[in-house]
């Protein structure tokens, strides 16, 4: 597999972790009771970006080596998977 395309499924990967990291251990303004004025009180209280940056690495970089494995040792693809409906012939 080129290279390019593994960095391609890995950004894909990572972006769709992100929106899944992002609300994890997340505290808002009105659970911390200060809404500072001129923002939502749903607004994060502290936003630590590396924390999320670092969290959604790790967890995308073990999505992809378990989808890479599955692909490309294994031999998976969508025609390994067994039909549930029936065929109408």
């Amino acid at each position: 597999m080129p290279w390019i395309t593994i960095v391609a499924e890995y950004f894909i990967c990572w972006w769709i972790t992100l929106f899944m990291v992002l609300p994890i251990g997340l505290r808002t303004q009105s659970e911390e009771k200060f809404v500072v004025n001129g923002t939502v009180a749903s607004a994060p209280a502290r936003f630590r970006p590396w924390r999320v940056f670092l969290l959604t690495t790790v967890i995308a970089a073990i999505i992809y080596a378990i989808w890479y494995v599955a692909t490309e040792v294994m031999g998976l693809n969508a025609l390994s998977i067994p039909r549930i409906v029936p065929e109408f012939n």
